[in-house]
């Protein structure tokens, strides 16, 4: 894509997962969007393609949410970015509803976000890693305006981007536990393809998998069809797997009403949403991979041969390595006291995301930006951070924002709306005449 040097961007967008894609065709479609006074966008994403948790793309791994929850269709039923136009677009619209499922896999879901991505593929440049936003305060026949320095991961040349809005979708970051580091036997599961396919699986005889999520419970199901003569470990800090909530009264927090609700509620509100709807997403599984694991590991028993394990209320403690040998200490939640070791040759930790953090990313310019209590951001309803009075640009935030708007807010659920009402407000307020 090319951006012109002294052109002022409407909004850049920093980084382009399926939330600023989300954004960009929510860009395209808006009715205000005219050939006289376009709205005038760009993307940069650092990685060299587009991409969402490609490591985790295992056969027969469904999407938790409808197909409709999709890039558009709930803010514009009519869009030609729907997940029914892709179908229709690649002939298997028939063939999908035949399949009488709601859930697709996520396999074709990221078939889908790759197609719908090279519709607006003129508006993101890759290989582009934002590295410094700043401000450039209003002079004599210039607005105030952001700079928003974009260095190439390729060549390493760096340039600048004007814009009067930025919107941060970084992405969230991988987490794993206090003091246990990755290498090529210690994988997070966000890379959990690549490393496994790196890997002789004849040398792949005792694994072990730590979380009780969806990805723990999927990678450990995937290592015991694809590894038949493997020990499959499951190390969880819980006993056992718990059911995820996908009840139709329980899903209504995942409406586009509930960020109203959320957002404009009490704190005991707010403080209900998690406590009784938490099991909806986090530190949860699918019902149906919990029963075909259960099965498993039953009829294992009854033949007598054992190598699916579940080690309920445990912990790792520490992992040892020593050359191409990993131990790993295991500390009992039990009796908060024992331990055990193990060895083996590939250890997963599906132990979750962190959620994104924009001050690194904004340096000086966070100084406008106001916090609440606890230090986090304060968010407007729009998903703009609430900025001093010095501050007149917008930065809006695609994810980080559960403490102000809910558990939809690092979710696919809402992106489509969101992505309106995010559009909306630049529009409103450039229509008002605010200098954004």
């Amino acid at each position: 894509m090319g951006t012109r040097e002294h052109e002022i961007y409407d909004i850049v967008g920093i980084g382009f997962g399926p939330s600023n894609l989300s954004l960009a065709i929510a860009l395209e479609e808006h009715e205000a969007n005219t050939s006289e006074r376009p709205v005038r966008a760009a993307f940069f994403e650092r990685q060299p393609r587009f991409g969402w948790h490609r490591n985790m793309l295992l056969p027969q791994a469904t999407m938790q949410i409808s197909f409709l929850k999709d890039l558009a269709t709930f803010r514009n039923p009519l869009s030609r970015f729907s997940f029914v136009s892709y179908l229709h677009e690649s002939n298997r619209l028939a063939q999908f509803v035949n399949n009488q499922d709601f859930f697709p896999t996520r396999q074709e879901f990221h078939q889908y976000l790759e197609w719908a991505e090279a519709g607006v593929r003129d508006r993101v440049t890759y290989n582009s890693e934002v590295t410094e936003v700043r401000l450039v305060e209003a002079a004599d026949g210039v607005e105030q305006h952001l700079v928003i320095v974009v260095k190439d991961t390729v060549s390493g040349a760096a340039r600048e981007v004007k814009a009067r809005n930025i919107t941060v979708s970084t992405g969230l970051v991988p987490r794993m536990p206090d003091g246990m580091e990755r290498d090529e036997r210690v994988w997070h599961s966000s890379e959990f393809l690549a490393k496994y396919g790196q890997m002789n699986p004849e040398d792949l005889k005792n694994v072990a998998v730590v979380g009780a999520g969806q990805s723990a419970a999927e990678i450990t199901k995937y290592l015991h069809d694809m590894l038949p003569q493997a020990q499959v470990s499951a190390i969880l800090p819980s006993y056992g797997y718990s059911v995820a909530d996908d009840t139709p009264f329980a899903n209504q927090v995942f409406d586009a009403d509930a960020v109203d609700h959320y957002y404009f509620g009490t704190e005991k509100t707010r403080d209900a949403f998690w406590r009784y709807h938490k099991n909806t997403n986090y530190s949860v599984v699918d019902d149906d991979v919990i029963r075909e694991l259960f099965r498993r590991s039953y009829e294992e028993e009854v033949a007598g041969e054992q190598r699916l394990h579940f080690l309920n209320l445990t912990r790792v403690k520490e992992v040892k390595r020593s050359g191409s040998d990993t131990r790993v200490v295991l500390h009992s939640l039990l009796d908060g006291e024992s331990e055990q070791e193990m060895d083996v040759d590939a250890l997963v930790f599906a132990t979750g995301y962190s959620t994104l953090d924009a001050t690194s990313l904004l340096g000086d310019l966070d100084k406008f930006c106001q916090r609440d209590e606890e230090g986090r951001h304060r968010v407007e309803r729009d998903y703009r951070v609430v900025t001093s009075g010095e501050l007149s640009c917008g930065i809006y935030l695609q994810g980080g924002t559960e403490h102000t708007h809910g558990l939809t807010s690092s979710l696919l659920s809402n992106i489509a709306v969101r992505s309106g009402e995010i559009v909306d407000s630049i529009v409103e307020r450039r229509g008002a005449g605010e200098k954004v």
